[in-house]
């Protein structure tokens, strides 16, 4: 088998994100009013089961690159993209919330899994200078997957469960071409140091993830309302249809594609005005869907800023989690990430509880107004300018 270029690295790595984040985790509130009307689950309990995949993600990100040294880059992934299908065929034939839940929160380990391994696959296959904008494409495949569910929801309707089997055979075929594309050796070609020793980072590179970190917790706990009730907020509270749904998750896949660039954006805009920027998009995308849930085109331009804003700062992570520890690739995104899920897995619940005491419209505006105070906090990113002379994210 011919070695990946860089391009096949990005179609391959993108495609695998698309499965892992995008249909495993993130569409799974676009089929929550679908669910809710089949089984019965308050929206307390709808927050719960939906924080459940940030919280096996959690667990699963921090085994990851342990997992990546000991089997290498091509187990690693091919047991992602499995314990994907097997989460999505669980999903797809769940009696009850119980296995529902289950369903859930197997698809959480496959998305913590694969980050790390495409971060760590991405430093073997690709040249220096190129890996800020290979990552940042491969994170931006999380809009592929979530646009994938326009259609899917479209020619099933209220069919949630054969849309749940059809990404089953995604994830299925996912694995099959980590299976035949990705390295397979577990030492790195650049350097001599056994696969099994732990990478080493200086107090410098720690302080500069630590601040990356506390931001990203603090924008996990902001995008968990709208992921998991954005299509909730629009159908039972504008009184939109389904299929109008479908198209706003559709602007929310289209508008994230925008995060392929933020390598690029950190080059030139810099750290702090770059992480800045995504978050007060997100916010006012907030904003925008609790002032009019009901106005199909603001709902789709809403959707289109939040896909934008989440993914510019979800490649953001990433990138800058790699630059500064440049020789450890599938360690450095593991604490922003971990972050942002610990966020998500807080986010979550609140925003169901305050839903139903408060209602949609003033849950959103509360929590666009905690997106807007990180983004006066992203000002401390300024310092990572510094944090390693070695940082750099490809060519702009």
């Amino acid at each position: 088998m011919r070695p990946l270029t860089p391009l096949g690295m990005a179609t391959l790595g993108s495609g695998l994100i698309a499965i892992t984040y995008g249909l495993a985790r993130f569409v799974f509130g676009l089929f929550l009013p679908a669910i809710r009307g089949e089984m019965v689950i308050s929206p307390t309990m709808a927050g719960v089961i939906g924080a459940l995949p940030f919280l096996s993600f959690v667990v699963a990100i921090l085994a990851a690159p342990w997992l990546t040294r000991r089997a290498g880059v091509r187990a690693s992934a091919v047991t992602a993209a499995c314990l994907a299908a097997v989460g999505l065929l669980t999903i797809a034939y769940a009696p009850v919330p119980l296995l529902l839940a289950a369903g859930v929160l197997t698809c959480g380990i496959s998305t913590g899994l694969s980050s790390p391994v495409m971060a760590e696959a991405v430093h073997r296959v690709v040249p220096s200078g190129l890996r800020g904008r290979v990552n940042a494409i491969i994170n931006a495949g999380t809009s592929l997957g979530i646009a994938l569910a326009m259609p899917a929801v479209l020619v099933w309707a209220d069919a949630w469960r054969s849309a749940y089997g059809g990404f089953a055979a995604l994830a299925a075929l996912g694995a099959l071409a980590a299976l035949l594309y990705l390295p397979r050796g577990k030492r790195l070609a650049t350097t001599s140091r056994s696969r099994s020793e732990a990478p080493r980072v200086n107090r410098t590179q720690w302080l500069g993830i630590v601040r990356l970190s506390g931001l990203a917790g603090l924008m996990g706990i902001v995008s968990a309302a709208y992921w998991v009730f954005a299509p909730d907020a629009v159908l039972t509270g504008g009184g939109l249809l389904p299929r109008q749904a479908a198209w706003m998750w559709l602007a929310v896949g289209l508008g994230g594609l925008t995060g392929a660039g933020a390598g690029d954006l950190i080059s030139r805009l810099g750290p702090a005005l770059s992480h800045a920027l995504g978050l007060i998009v997100m916010a006012a995308a907030m904003a925008l869907l609790a002032m009019a849930p009901g106005h199909f085109p603001l709902a789709l331009a809403s959707a289109a800023l939040f896909g934008a804003g989440y993914m510019t700062l979800t490649g953001f992570y990433l990138v800058r989690s790699t630059q500064i520890m440049v020789d450890a690739p599938s360690l450095g995104p593991v604490w922003p990430l971990l972050a942002t899920s610990v966020g998500q897995v807080a986010g979550s619940p609140l925003a169901g509880r305050l839903i139903g005491s408060e209602g949609h419209d003033t849950t959103f505006l509360l929590f666009a107004s905690l997106g807007l105070t990180a983004a006066l906090l992203s000002w401390g990113l300024r310092e990572d300018r510094q944090a390693s002379p070695r940082l750099s994210s490809g060519p702009a």
